[in-house]
């Protein structure tokens, strides 16, 4: 496997990883005191607020990214495109997602943005490898 295709994979896996820091924030308390509500987890996720609120916000950011970044890999990949290039926008994809969750847990929201240009940037350049 290609470090692109881990890539690809850690991409899948960063949203899982960022809601994770939102339902660690609550773990010491009950559900009823607003700790993490399996049973209803849409209500649960409604009452946060400050950085917990943002994971979400973030997590869900990072579901939306994957389509562009998947496909770019694959099909970078797919034109035999110089396997080396590949890995490195994708590793750059995987370090600017990092950044950006970073700084939205931050609550930076220019920089936030701009690093989210930056990822989108990496996801096309894939398509002209």
């Amino acid at each position: 496997m290609t470090i692109a295709n881990w890539c690809v994979l850690a991409a899948c896996f960063l949203p899982v990883i960022t809601v994770g820091f939102a339902k660690a924030s609550t773990a010491k308390l009950s559900r009823r005191k607003g700790g993490y509500d399996n049973d209803h987890p849409r209500d649960w996720e409604a009452k946060l607020t400050g950085w917990p609120q943002r994971a979400i916000a973030a997590q869900k950011n990072g579901f939306e990214a994957l389509p562009l970044f998947i496909a770019g890999v694959v099909l970078a990949q797919q034109a035999q495109a110089n396997q080396a290039n590949i890995d490195g926008l994708a590793m750059a994809f995987i370090i600017l997602r990092c950044l950006y969750v970073a700084a939205y847990l931050l609550n930076r929201s220019t920089l936030r943005s701009l690093i989210w240009f930056g990822g989108v940037g990496v996801s096309v350049a894939l398509f002209f490898q």
